[in-house]
């Protein structure tokens, strides 16, 4: 497990743009997939893209698809969520994640809010 540094979220009017990012702390990063996932008031968390060690791959929830970008920077250690277009209904906490060893997320962040008004 590593220990994942999430920044950049915050309050923004619909249609406004946020990007977030997240820096593990170990020193193979280049190894990790990386995710993004998030969870409203009252709801589970859910999924919201993934990208592969490599970034050579991505892949997004249907809701955020055509909005949102996810990618990577190997050199900086750094995962981005660019998100464009956003609506009221993103508001969420959102969550960074990783893949260290096997298949699933086994590291995560603290959370960031990240607020949508109408």
């Amino acid at each position: 497990q590593v220990q994942l540094v999430e920044s950049g979220g915050g309050l923004v009017q619909a249609g406004g743009s946020l990007r977030l990012s997240c820096a593990p702390s170990g020193r193979t990063f280049s190894s990790y997939t990386m995710g993004w996932f998030r969870q409203a008031p009252g709801k589970e968390r859910e999924y919201v893209a993934h990208i592969n060690r490599s970034g050579s791959s991505t892949s997004y929830a249907d809701s955020v698809k055509g909005r949102f970008t996810i990618s990577r920077d190997n050199a900086k250690n750094t995962v981005y969520l660019q998100m464009n277009s956003l609506k009221p209904e993103d508001t969420a906490v959102y969550y960074c994640a990783a893949v260290t060893n096997g298949y699933e997320y086994d590291s995560w962040g603290q959370g960031m809010q990240v607020t949508v008004s109408s």
